[in-house]
């Protein structure tokens, strides 16, 4: 029998964590971040990280347990989520997932079997050096040539995911995916897409960077930087930590360096609310339209229903 989860997302900087404990509240539940970045530990500021007083007691998981210096991945994601939605079940709460990463959310709400396959470490030295001499328009192309339908699943602008998405096709070659269209034997989600008017979306965003930058964004990079942390790493990787690692290169001064951050937050946020429409199952609330309690109203009728 599928386990019955709510899953809440949405595009960065609408307003996920504050809801959601709302939620959480209202349902008896308790949350796992679908956060690609908030399972590093000392990225907190850039990543929006929910501090432990905003959570109000009410118990987070994924958050802050993987090492900067290491990598994660879509499998190893799906796999602590079960375990999750097991711990959480087993004390009679629901498990409730929120956080805006596309593909983690797609290896819930679908069966990512081809995910399983393992790291080719000489494959993948050769296609990061493909990526550096070539840039990321010739991994997009041979994806593309390649499988086209995997292609059309991935983030072609993140070299992580399409290096990932190259090696697990060239080891096995001319397999289709056939999981990306199979529905989670494990789990029975509700999905609420959680959105606001583009205007208001942007201006949020943009206010979200310069808090950021209030609260010290600068300086965590600069430590992550001194550790030896380099873009080479998965974890700073995410907005606001590579163009801050540019800007203590030299590359661009202070300002130009948070408009940076503000436009491609932007553009991720867009390109976020491209991937939900693909799920028709999805139920869209516009949080421009309706106050926190009113919002917090449609979801548990949705849930409930």
């Amino acid at each position: 029998m599928r386990k019955k989860i709510l899953i809440l997302t949405g595009p960065t900087g609408v307003g996920k964590s504050d809801l959601s404990i709302q939620v959480a509240k209202a349902l008896s539940g308790e949350i796992i971040s679908a956060d690609s970045m908030q399972i590093y530990k000392d990225l907190d500021i850039g990543t929006g990280k929910i501090t432990e007083k905003e959570m109000q007691g009410i118990p987070h998981y994924g958050i802050s347990h993987i090492h900067p210096f290491d990598e994660y991945s879509v499998a190893e994601f799906s796999k602590d989520v079960k375990d999750y939605v097991h711990l959480i079940s087993n004390k009679n709460k629901l498990p409730i997932l929120v956080g805006g990463t596309g593909l983690y959310l797609h290896s819930i709400i679908y069966q990512l079997d081809f995910f399983q396959t393992e790291k080719n470490s000489d494959l993948r030295k050769d296609l990061e050096l493909e990526w550096k001499e070539k840039g990321l328009e010739a991994l997009a192309y041979k994806l593309t040539r390649l499988n086209p339908k995997r292609a059309e699943k991935v983030d072609l602008q993140n070299p992580q995911r399409l290096i990932r998405a190259l090696e697990i096709e060239l080891e096995n070659p001319k397999q289709e995916s056939q999981g990306l269209n199979k529905k989670n034997s494990l789990y029975d989600p509700c999905l609420i897409i959680l959105n606001r008017n583009r205007e208001e979306l942007y201006h949020r965003i943009n206010c979200r960077v310069d808090k950021m930058v209030e609260a010290g964004l600068f300086q965590e990079v600069k430590n992550l930087i001194d550790r030896g942390l380099t873009l080479k790493n998965q974890s700073m990787r995410a907005i606001g930590y590579k163009e801050i690692f540019d800007y203590y290169k030299e590359k661009r001064d202070y300002s130009e360096t948070i408009e940076l951050i503000k436009r491609n937050s932007r553009r991720y946020a867009k390109r976020q609310l491209t991937w939900y429409r693909r799920y028709d199952q999805g139920i869209w609330i516009n949080l421009s339209d309706l106050n926190e309690e009113e919002a917090l109203e449609e979801i548990v009728i949705n849930w409930r229903q």
